[in-house]
């Protein structure tokens, strides 16, 4: 993927920005969004300390504004978006009886929206180019359903839905759109857990262990790389074998 551009949404930490690195040190030209804009610029001085080309872009996906601006400030830079990762995410729990319609329409309008106006932006090029890469993440809750979690599910479960359809589309172009479904991964998402729900949690991965960052890393590298050029539509589970 040398000299790929490569645009990664919610790159400010976790899984984000373990994609960022790892796209980077594999030669792609990484433009790393987010609305934390501080972690941004340290992530872009680890990436060009190490040889790589970096930018970072404020990004908030539930805008459609910063969203087509962080596109056109990616350009600028670089060139066109190649390769996108749709990766920010959001979750506001609740059970669904209680839950607020402001924590519904938060989660859907971030993980699930955000992802769709972010491929719109970056289609009209991949269709001119007659290449390109998509990948949105998903997770396993959105394959197998969370109790206190529906929002963040129908927002995960969509993603799917919207990594199928448009595959369809545009798969006649050479630009192929697939999905990472982590488990339970080692993020800052996931340090809200307590001892004892990841004791209950730990027998029920196969593996025996939580996932890491690099762990999806590595997933999403493939699915950009042109050894993945013949795989579209697909949802690749990064679980563990918690869901098989």
């Amino acid at each position: 993927m040398n000299n790929r551009v490569a645009l990664v949404t919610g790159a400010s930490q976790g899984i984000g920005r373990a994609c960022a690195l790892l796209l980077a040190q594999h030669g792609a030209r990484v433009v790393a969004g987010a609305r934390q804009v501080e972690k941004l610029e340290q992530l872009v001085v680890e990436i060009r300390a190490a040889g790589g080309h970096a930018a970072a872009v404020p990004l908030d996906v539930t805008s459609e504004e910063s969203i087509s601006t962080a596109f056109r400030q990616a350009e600028a830079v670089f060139g066109k978006v190649e390769i996108l990762i749709n990766n920010a995410g959001i979750t506001r729990d609740g059970l669904v009886m209680r839950m607020k319609r402001e924590n519904w329409d938060a989660v859907i309008q971030t993980n699930l929206t955000g992802a769709f106006l972010c491929i719109q932006q970056a289609l009209p090029g991949m269709v001119r180019a007659r290449w390109g890469r998509i990948v949105n993440i998903s997770s396993v809750v959105g394959e197998m359903g969370n109790p206190g979690q529906a929002n963040y599910v129908a927002s995960k479960a969509g993603l799917i839905g919207l990594t199928k359809s448009i595959a369809q589309e545009v798969a006649s172009r050479n630009i192929t759109v697939n999905a990472v479904a982590p488990g339970f991964i080692q993020t800052a998402m996931t340090e809200a857990l307590d001892e004892k729900a990841r004791e209950r949690l730990l027998p029920l991965i196969p593996l025996g262990r939580m996932g890491t960052d690099l762990d999806v890393a590595h997933a999403v590298r493939f699915l950009v790389s042109d050894e993945a050029a013949y795989i579209t539509g697909h949802v690749l589970d990064v679980n563990g074998g918690l869901r098989m």
